[in-house]
């Protein structure tokens, strides 16, 4: 199929969230540059207007991104088709908040539009080395969606490895680290490894990976700002946060158990899938970021802002 050069590209970002907010800007900075001709982001329509969506709406102005509105969950694949079919290149950035079967339905749809080059909602695990029957069943459909990209030749695509969003590892609903008690819970094994980025660095490798066609076609490429294991990460937050920090290990039995006691439980369910010792992290010495030599924050620069704004006495 003919590939526009990506200066000529009509981008379309899907989501406008955490992550989808750095990719605009990043993606609207590649705009002005002239490495892309257009940036537009697909929202799902608001059902009544708020102070959030007001404000969303007129940072988007601000960076000059088109929004098309359209309900990624509930529009159908060939309503999905009509409206990514104007666009040279999207860019999916909705996480799984559609429920499941969305991710194969986005996808679906952008191959019936022919797009020449998508970038799907694969910014996590390593999934070809993780398998099916993780234990999170969101994870079997991200397999799913590369067995529909890679069994066909019309539409190009780039999958982002990012491992675990950088902010996870201190969230409390996820319960990696007690920061109270100065506990961390190793997931399967104290020297198992994570592999992490921040939602802004994402943001600008996936922009400079969508303007660097076609090196990147039909490839997997990992991205890292930090890979350590359960003993680096106490030893980093004793150093940063100036008192020591204990491993407890959480083994995978335990874990077993615990999901299955709570089957409606997600975070139970990912901590049980990222208690293992390959597919969730990655030499970061090997990763895109690192061959190009674009700096990206780690693991201590992290947690020195997040104790910076009081975040670690909250």
């Amino acid at each position: 199929m003919t590939t526009r050069n990506p200066s000529e590209n009509r981008v379309l970002v899907l989501g406008a969230g955490e992550l989808g907010e750095c990719v605009l800007r990043k993606m609207s900075a590649m705009r002005d540059a002239g490495r892309v001709a257009s940036v537009s982001v697909l929202l799902r329509p608001a059902a009544t207007d708020s102070a959030q969506r007001t404000a969303l709406l007129a940072q988007l102005s601000d960076l000059r991104v088109a929004v098309v509105e359209t309900d990624l969950a509930t529009a159908s694949e060939e309503a999905l088709a009509s409206v990514f079919r104007p666009y040279d290149q999207i860019i999916c950035c909705t996480g799984f908040v559609g429920g499941s079967g969305t991710q194969r339905k986005i996808t679906a749809a952008v191959l019936k539009a022919r797009v020449a080059h998508y970038i799907p909602w694969q910014f996590g695990v390593d999934y070809d080395v993780v398998g099916r029957c993780s234990g999170q069943d969101v994870w079997d459909e991200q397999l799913d969606v590369r067995d529909m990209l890679r069994a066909q030749n019309d539409v190009r695509w780039t999958i982002v490895s990012t491992g675990m969003f950088m902010s996870f590892v201190v969230l409390p609903a996820f319960g990696l680290v007690d920061v109270e008690r100065g506990v961390v819970h190793a997931l399967g094994n104290p020297d198992f490894a994570l592999t992490v980025t921040t939602p802004e660095d994402i943001g600008r490798l996936t922009a400079q990976i969508a303007v660097s066609r076609p090196s990147f076609d039909d490839q997997v490429v990992h991205v890292a700002g930090d890979t350590f294991t359960y003993r680096e990460l106490a030893s980093t937050l004793a150093a940063e946060l100036g008192r020591p920090f204990s491993v407890e290990c959480w083994e995978v039995p335990q874990l077993k158990a615990d999901a299955a006691a709570h089957p409606d439980d997600t975070m139970r369910k990912y901590r049980l899938s990222f208690a293992r010792k390959d597919g969730v992290a990655w030499p970061k010495d090997g990763t895109f970021n690192a061959k190009a030599g674009i700096p990206v924050t780690g693991l201590a620069t992290w947690l020195r802002a997040w104790r910076a704004s009081g975040f670690d006495q909250a």
